[in-house]
């Protein structure tokens, strides 16, 4: 198969192919997915080669691991999982170290890749690093539980899991961060 016929696959042919040794598939499966992962990270730390540190090791560990993945259905629970692992490994190895407060000023350096024409565009890019100095300003596992729940749209079932967390204290962290939020952003919203 030619690398451009893996473009037109689905993500669940990809991890097949990937499974049974396709260099080729798994190579497409890390371009469609590294971006997600790498934003998931760029949202839960403000360091940036953290953030690009941490998205490889996870999307190494997720090449490592693909041949245990069961049901490809559950691909994206699976590799939030490693995210979320990884995440929690990294703030455990920093604690208390400096680098990892909040720099808000690093967030409004953040350039528009979107450009500032029309002013929609503009005006979406500015509340979108509006948005990330808020989450940023969350404490760890409110902003893991809100950003697995809004950007990557997995239900309180799958949060509770990848989090090791009851239902409960998911609704709980995710209600919490959504007022911490909304109290944040009130003169924007």
């Amino acid at each position: 198969m030619s690398k451009k016929k893996y473009k037109k696959e689905d993500i669940e042919t990809l991890i097949a192919l990937s499974q049974k040794g396709d260099m080729n598939a798994l190579e497409e499966l890390i371009k469609r997915v590294q971006k997600n992962v790498f934003t998931m990270f760029s949202y839960l730390t403000n360091n940036r080669q953290d953030v690009a540190d941490l998205t490889q090791e996870a999307l190494l560990k997720m090449a490592k691991g693909l041949t245990g993945l069961k049901d490809t259905k559950k691909f994206k629970p699976w590799l939030n999982q490693i995210t979320t692992n990884l995440f929690y490994d990294y703030v455990k190895k920093h604690a208390g170290e400096k680098n990892l407060e909040i720099d808000n000023n690093k967030l409004l350096e953040i350039k528009d890749k979107i450009g500032c024409e029309p002013g929609e565009k503009c005006l979406f890019a500015e509340m979108e690093k509006l948005i990330k100095a808020a989450l940023l300003n969350l404490p760890e596992n409110l902003r893991i539980a809100i950003i697995l729940r809004e950007y990557e749209g997995l239900s309180y079932n799958d949060i509770s899991k990848i989090t090791n967390t009851t239902l409960g204290t998911v609704k709980s962290r995710i209600s919490r961060a959504r007022l911490r939020l909304q109290e944040e952003l009130i003169e924007f919203i």
